[in-house]
């Protein structure tokens, strides 16, 4: 069944959608004599710009078309959803329509990859030779630069685009590798190096020449998506400063991350988008790019996400305290730039206005109405909190101290009891101490007695013995001197007396 130009509008700008970066900040473009249209430094569809504006621009893709199979896009190769694709033509003459009745102030041309990233450019491309050739369109003209695309196409891209646009969508090889195996890190960062590149050259030959063709003036910018993959704040702001450094990017959007498609990889179905976080990198972007912060002085390794109650700067000034207050008439310029409520214009004009004479609170109110005003709301809001938080401590404080006392009380029952069980060991250990001391006296007492009857009874018996062997002695020598008598009156005989022994 063949689709009507509205049906095919419905499905296309309903799947683009989800790209976020599309600002026009920074181009500079008038039609010609004959022309239509115009496009204004600051630009963007459904957006508000820096001056407070809000603009329109016709978001559509090319096609819903897609080769890749990225699990993270509503997109998808492997996703049921209808599918559609302009023709360069019906999409030229659809964004001119829009213009001229003032629906729209310029154009946002992205594409999913239709065959090949070279064939999908050059369909771009025949889109904006017809706006800038045949209508003479010179709106604003963001395109989205397909990763993988020739050098030659890319560079064709630039000189009829404001800006260009290369689009990271994930913020590690490894998450891109696992969730988008079709894209490699080498096809997102070379166009983006060449875009980087071709820019500063032209500038400075429009710098020589005020008629050379321009290459994307408004610059470019990325996307990346917040909550897809497990990266921190810490790493992807690490990402974003340093491609504000090394490619000179105009700006870094953040997408949370909407469950479009049901993947083991991806985040369940029912989670909410981290919208509080995107704000939290918005507002740390914009710390990096215009109040002079790093990465490093905002997150680090040991607290790599952001406060979800405080913003950036005013976490940052928590974290410093000792810094405040500060002195606005000797303050340096950069740390006026820190005060929380003091922004670039702000800082700018406190920096000449002491230069002519001391600013105090009155030349502050004057100087400052909002900020002082805002300022004073917040100390009286802060007050509010801090009374109602000293309340609760309160309460908190005599809660536990009541706890505390019925702790205690029942920790000296318990001490009572257990030192009452100690006092009854102790007096056991006592008692049988004594017992056995007794005992041992005891003994002590009949050995020593023992040992005394003994030697009572072994000395009697020795003087006894002693008296015996006197007595003996005495007899013995009774008998001695009987038997010496005797000999003295018997007759003395010799050997002739017994003839027969000779």
């Amino acid at each position: 069944m063949e689709q009507s130009l509205m049906d095919k509008l419905t499905i296309l700008a309903d799947s683009a959608k989800y790209d976020v970066a599309c600002t026009s900040s920074g181009a500079s473009r008038a039609a010609g004599a004959g022309g239509v249209g115009s496009c204004y430094a600051p630009g963007c569809c459904h957006a508000f710009t820096a001056d407070g504006r809000c603009v329109s621009l016709l978001k559509v893709l090319m096609t819903n078309c897609c080769s890749f199979d990225c699990s993270y896009c509503v997109n998808r190769k492997s996703n049921d959803v209808p599918r559609a694709t302009f023709t360069p033509r019906e999409l030229a003459e659809l964004t001119i329509e829009f213009y001229r009745r003032n629906y729209i102030e310029g154009l946002f041309l992205s594409s999913a990859v239709l065959v090949s990233p070279d064939y999908t450019t050059e369909r771009m491309l025949a889109v904006l030779r017809l706006l800038r050739g045949k209508y003479h369109f010179g709106g604003y003209i963001h395109a989205k630069a397909i990763p993988g695309t020739s050098p030659e196409l890319l560079e064709q891209l630039g000189f009829l685009a404001d800006r260009l646009s290369v689009n990271i969508e994930l913020p590690s090889e490894r998450s891109l590798n696992l969730l988008a195996p079709d894209k490699g890190r080498h096809s997102i960062f070379r166009p983006m190096k060449q875009i980087a590149v071709e820019g500063a050259a032209n500038r400075e030959e429009v710098a020589l020449y005020r008629k050379a063709p321009r290459f994307a003036p408004a610059g470019q910018s990325t996307q990346m998506i917040v909550g897809a993959s497990p990266e921190t704040d810490y790493h992807i702001l690490q990402l974003t400063e340093g491609l504000y450094n090394k490619y000179h990017l105009k700006r870094v959007f953040y997408s949370a991350y909407i469950p479009v498609t049901e993947d083991t990889r991806l985040p369940a179905l029912d989670t909410k988008p981290p919208l509080l976080r995107e704000h939290r990198l918005y507002q740390a972007d914009w710390l990096l790019r215009f109040y002079e912060f790093k990465a490093e002085e905002l997150l680090d390794r040991d607290n790599p996400n952001f406060n979800p109650y405080l913003d950036p700067k005013c976490n940052w000034a928590v974290q410093h305290y000792g810094l405040f207050p500060v002195d606005v008439n000797r303050a340096p310029f950069e740390m006026l730039l820190r005060v929380p409520g003091i922004g670039p214009k702000s800082a700018r004009r406190i920096w000449h206005a002491r230069k002519q004479a001391a600013l105090g609170l009155d030349e502050l109110k004057r100087m400052l109405p909002v900020q002082l005003e805002r300022a004073s709301a917040l100390m009286r809001e802060a007050e509010r909190r801090l009374e109602s938080a000293q309340t609760q401590a309160n309460a908190i404080i005599a809660s536990a101290q009541s706890r505390a006392a019925d702790t205690l009380d029942e920790a000296n029952k318990q001490a009572q009891i257990l030192v009452g069980q100690e006092n009854i060991t102790d007096k056991a250990r006592q008692r049988a101490r004594a017992i056995l001391d007794k005992a041992q006296a005891r003994a002590d007492h009949l050995t020593n007695g023992a040992d005394e009857y003994c030697t009572t009874v072994m000395t009697g018996l020795q003087e006894q013995l002693g008296k015996l062997s006197h007595d003996v002695q005495a007899g013995l020598n009774v008998l001695e001197e009987r038997q010496r008598a005797a000999g003295e009156q018997m007759p003395h005989l010799n050997i002739n007396d017994y003839p027969e022994a000779q």
